[in-house]
């Protein structure tokens, strides 16, 4: 089969096209024909080799965790599932990569709708899962408001539809040329960075409209394998490499507003998806720490504040969003933002494109010219 690979660590151009062997659908698993694969920063980190997984990395190494194709093999144990079926989903994060190539072996997956592009269904896994736990970790639910520091980039565009599906309000932080895309996706914008309780309270803030009841989160049942096929062995996605601890922290989304003397009127929880530093200013708008949740600042479980790190730390992992992600999608409610999109052969392209800052969605890799 042909693949992006890498056989060195290095900037965009040391990735190539070529010849790599194909491989096939173990126990619990199936292959797709790839039409669409997205590019995350785990992505970058490991072709560069910043990444401390680069030590553990065979090369010649082929990227990507997200997918979306047409199954051609089907694993032992799979039901649910059949040759010819189209699905979206992610590889065996554990192998750190698999995705970019003409086939690809899927471990977590999920029917893809035909409403929604194959551009887009290849790019969303792993930020519908990171997405869907840290709104489950959050409780976000229909009448709260929450903030997200960091909403136009891949996950963050992500959590703003699903906390909405939910019926909650969002506020989401950007750079002002990215406040048109927060708002076609249903969020109000504001300028992120020093002031922003100030800039919060000149926003005029109603309740939310509860989302209907077919919305509310559910978890994966083992009676729906079509919806969402998983493995309890499942590592994390957003973040390949484990951390030695995870402060536990008790969210608090049902904190007495009257309880937080400092807090900005009208905010009940806040969610970084940025790492910007801006924990302190997030805590004074919430009035607590236990109301705000981080993907990305590991000094958070030093204020007080949770980081959330996926199954690699032990937590309940975001999985059965897959199966969401693509409910919504059929209604009309839900996209994958996608800023740009490349074919295989150009995936130096690619990767130079997803290091740039800042983004409006993600960067997809076709197998098609």
């Amino acid at each position: 089969m042909f693949a992006v690979q890498f056989g060195r660590f290095g900037p965009p151009e040391v990735l190539t096209t070529g010849p790599f062997p194909e491989p096939h659908a173990g126990p619990g698993e199936v292959r797709i024909r790839v039409e669409a694969a997205g590019v995350a920063p785990v992505d970058l980190a490991l072709r560069s080799g910043s990444s401390p997984s680069r030590d553990r990395l065979p090369l010649p190494h082929i990227p990507g965790v997200d997918a979306a194709g047409v199954i051609d093999e089907v694993g032992a144990g799979v039901t649910g599932a059949a040759v010819g079926e189209e699905v979206f989903g992610t590889v065996d994060v554990a192998r750190l990569g698999g995705a970019s190539a003409e086939y690809a072996v899927l471990k977590l997956w999920a029917a893809k709708p035909p409403a929604m592009p194959w551009t887009q269904a290849g790019a969303g896994g792993t930020s519908i899962e990171t997405a869907t736990r840290a709104l489950d970790r959050l409780g976000v639910r229909p009448g709260v408001t929450l903030l997200v520091e960091g909403a136009a980039g891949g996950v963050g565009s992500v959590v703003v539809q699903f906390a909405i599906a939910r019926g909650a309000r969002v506020i989401g932080t950007a750079r002002p040329e990215n406040h048109a895309f927060i708002a076609r996706l249903g969020a109000v914008p504001v300028a992120y960075g020093p002031g922003l309780a100030d800039r919060i309270r000149t926003l005029t803030l109603g309740r939310a409209e509860p989302a209907p009841a077919t919305l509310t989160p559910v978890a994966a049942r083992a009676d729906r394998p079509s919806d969402v096929a998983r493995d309890d062995s499942a590592s994390d996605v957003a973040r390949v490499d484990p951390v030695s601890a995870v402060a536990e922290v008790d969210l608090a989304s049902d904190v007495a507003r009257e309880d937080r003397p400092s807090a900005v009127a009208g905010i009940d929880l806040a969610l970084d998806v940025a790492g910007a530093g801006s924990l302190p200013e997030l805590i004074a708008i919430t009035g607590t720490p236990a109301a705000v949740l981080t993907l990305a600042d590991f000094t958070g479980p030093r204020l007080g504040v949770g980081l959330s790190r996926g199954a690699l730390a032990g937590e309940p992992d975001g999985w059965h969003g897959l199966a969401q992600a693509a409910a919504l999608s059929e209604q009309g409610r839900f996209r994958i933002p996608v800023q740009a999109v490349f074919p295989m052969i150009r995936a130096a392209e690619a990767h130079a494109a997803a290091a740039q800052g800042p983004r409006q969605g993600k960067i997809t890799l076709t197998a098609r010219p």
